[in-house]
């Protein structure tokens, strides 16, 4: 139970301003200002997951901060940015997330989602008092930098740890996973080493990120335990730790996912800080790997692929199956891994086009699947059937007639000229904001268009953009392979 709970809507004042950063509006605006000029400005134009940023007073971790917080875009229109920060004031078995009104700072209002607040409360781990925020700066500390840096305002949801239990940790974890995607940013806010001398300092906190950038729990959580009873003054190897493990509880299993360090600094290197007893700052982010996943899969290009015969029969033989499985008996298909070819235990994106006397009758798939392409292609067909929310779900007597077409999808790539995108063998990804859409390699061929009207199209029928959308969104090329059923 919630023993501190309020029903009445109640903005979370400013408790930092005046001592972690300045309370005056346009003192603060110049100030974060030249934070982020003078900050290093990382050079990867990867999309970015989640980011490690310090809550120390802005004399001290500023720079460090802007660092991480310019790995994205400041155009970005995300969803939502959740804040996730360890209690720093009380100790309670879950998490607390503010759900009662918005965060004030004297740049403005930070408007918080309180829906997703209240479905969290629903959660046991989450059902802990909104007074764990009240005198918390963790949390605080990173809304100006959010109000400053981004061109468009940013729904926050602000999160405490109060548990040191890895298990609750974990169970954290899988109740914010639903949120950890794309449209959504996570940002981790801890600082690292408390109070031991500039040289330890130094060397610590590089071992620590390191052992956190592992991206495995248990490398992090054997690094952080040891040795601070050893290393004079040594407090904690990172103070956030329990937000930091909550990240790599979030990202097991994924593979497309890679950490960099952006910058670091600790208090010695502010001309307000001595060299004696220091606190260290890491500036991390957490990259999607989409620009090289065709290396690190060991991929050939999906233009060079076989199927022999008999490999490609199978593959439909999926799709039909779990089509007339679904549709007959609502049921899910199995499928016997060890008798599939390996080419088809092979990591590829895949999407499934449906159609009745050549006219469209659903298309769904999947652009990068950590899944063997066999399942990819399973599950697409099941979506592209019954899912595809332009078309009423596949009838049986649709199904005797339905024909079936199979893409197979090689890596996404960025582009910054569309003079790259060749008609035919590139597929189309347009993403502005929450807006995407994509169209296969074969669609403009198939009706004889040029680039301009290849993005034309996908910007209005497919992200709903607006024909010209195309000119200030992001855009992605990706090679596909066509296989059709009866060729």
């Amino acid at each position: 139970m919630e023993m501190y709970s309020q029903t009445r809507p109640t903005d979370r004042e400013p408790v930092a301003a005046g001592r972690f950063y300045t309370a005056d509006k346009e003192t603060l605006a110049r100030d974060i200002t030249k934070m982020f000029a003078d900050c290093k400005k990382p050079k990867e134009t990867r999309a970015v997951r989640a980011v490690i940023v310090p809550h120390a007073g802005y004399v001290f971790s500023g720079k460090t901060a802007a660092a991480a917080f310019s790995a994205t875009p400041k155009n970005a229109e995300y969803k939502n940015i959740f804040i996730i920060g360890s209690s720093h004031i009380m100790a309670f078995e879950g998490a607390s997330v503010y759900n009662i009104g918005d965060f004030i700072t004297p740049l403005g209002k930070a408007t918080v989602n309180l829906e997703i607040g209240d479905k969290l409360k629903i959660n046991r781990v989450f059902n802990y008092p909104v007074d764990a925020h009240r005198q918390e700066h963790s949390i605080e500390v990173q809304v100006p930098l959010i109000q400053y840096y981004y061109s468009h305002p940013q729904k926050i949801v602000p999160i405490i740890i109060g548990s040191t239990s890895t298990s609750t940790i974990k169970s954290i974890a899988e109740a914010l996973k639903p949120w950890f995607t794309p449209d959504n940013l996570f940002v981790i806010s801890s600082d690292f080493s408390h109070y031991p001398s500039y040289e330890d300092a130094v060397k610590y906190d590089n071992l620590t990120a390191a052992a956190l950038m592992s991206g495995d729990p248990a490398t992090f959580l054997a690094a952080v335990s040891k040795e601070t009873d050893a290393i004079p003054g040594l407090a904690t190897r990172m103070c956030g730790w329990t937000s930091g493990l909550l990240l790599l509880d979030l990202i097991q299993g994924n593979k497309n996912l890679e950490f960099k360090k952006l910058d670091y600094c600790n208090s010695g290197d502010s001309p307000y800080g001595g060299k004696a007893e220091v606190v260290g700052y890491n500036a991390i982010a957490l990259f999607e790997k989409q620009e090289s996943s065709a290396a690190s899969q060991d991929q050939e290009s999906v233009q060079d692929l076989k199927f022999t015969p008999s490999e490609k029969k199978e593959l439909f033989t999926i799709a039909r199956n779990a089509i007339r499985t679904k549709l007959y008996e609502n049921q899910i298909t199995t499928i016997n891994e060890k008798k599939m070819p390996e080419v088809l235990k092979r990591q590829y994106g895949a999407f499934v086009t449906l159609k009745i006397n050549g006219e469209l009758r659903g298309c769904i798939g999947r652009f990068i699947s950590s899944d063997p392409l066999y399942e990819a292609v399973r599950a697409s067909a099941v979506s592209s059937a019954f899912d595809d929310t332009r078309f009423s779900p596949l009838t049986k007597q649709e199904y005797e007639k339905v024909e079936i077409e199979i893409t197979v999808l090689g890596p996404m790539k960025k582009i910054n000229n569309i003079n790259e995108i060749v008609l035919g063998k590139h597929g189309i990804y347009i993403r502005k904001g929450d807006f995407g859409g994509t169209m296969l390699p074969q669609v403009a061929t198939e009706y004889g268009w040029t680039v301009e009207e290849f993005l034309g199209y996908t910007a209005r029928n497919k992200a709903g953009i607006g024909w010209d959308g195309w000119k200030t969104a992001d855009i992605y090329i990706y090679e596909g392979l066509v296989l059709e059923e009866n060729k």
